[in-house]
């Protein structure tokens, strides 16, 4: 699927699906904010979500009073919609309507935080290309977290298929440029009553040890 294909079908998705019409809605995004809480971020710490959806999880942390926090995903209809939900605390968000694979950050970063986007990326060049811009945009001293499906999970999401990861596989994707903190798996419970397997992994950025073809 080319980069064109890719938003149209995910600008498809957000025009005629509401949140609990897809899978990945949460009403808590509790393993998220646990991982990010680990970190001791101060408030100030630049934060972006890729691949945010109309996830709460910038709710919550507008809540809790971070001030910088960017979200970036493919569609302009997710973003919208988020906009709207957060109403004039919109304007404290910087909002990026971009592929990954496109995102050419202006700002560093101290957190990095992609729940079910990664797992997307199903070709090596794909992989390259995110984890390139990961490593030149997170701070020397930042953190990611990612989650995906791990090799429990679904193998198809959203109609598109998808890459599962262990933690082992994860952690060698992530090697050049950071070092594993913590991982976890749990089972997501979907609006569908239906349980999905997600592998969530804690990563602080380090020195690039190698070059990956």
């Amino acid at each position: 699927m080319n980069k064109s294909t890719r938003k149209e079908h995910w600008e498809q998705i957000y025009a005629t699906k509401q949140p609990a019409e897809v899978s990945w809605t949460q009403a808590n995004p509790e393993t998220s904010l646990r991982f990010i809480h680990s970190f001791n971020l101060p408030v100030q710490a630049s934060i972006i979500d890729v691949g945010c959806g109309e996830s709460q999880l910038v709710d919550i942390l507008l809540e809790e009073g971070y001030e910088n926090i960017t979200l970036l995903d493919i569609s302009e209809i997710a973003l919208q919609r988020t906009k709207e939900r957060l109403g004039d605390k919109s304007s404290k968000i910087n909002w990026i309507a971009s592929d990954i694979s496109e995102f050419k950050p202006e700002n560093t970063f101290d957190l990095w935080h992609d729940r079910a986007t990664f797992h997307f990326l199903t070709s090596p060049g794909q992989v390259k290309r995110y984890l390139d811009i990961a490593r030149t945009h997170i701070k020397k001293t930042g953190f990611m977290t990612v989650g995906t499906f791990s090799e429990n999970g679904p193998k198809k999401c959203s109609g598109l298929d998808i890459r599962q990861y262990s933690e082992q596989s994860l952690e060698t994707q992530l090697s050049n440029g950071f070092e594993k903190i913590k991982c976890i798996t749990e089972d997501h419970l979907t609006p569908f009553n239906t349980l999905q397997n997600f592998l969530f992994c804690s990563f602080k950025r380090s020195s690039i040890s190698k070059i990956v073809n």
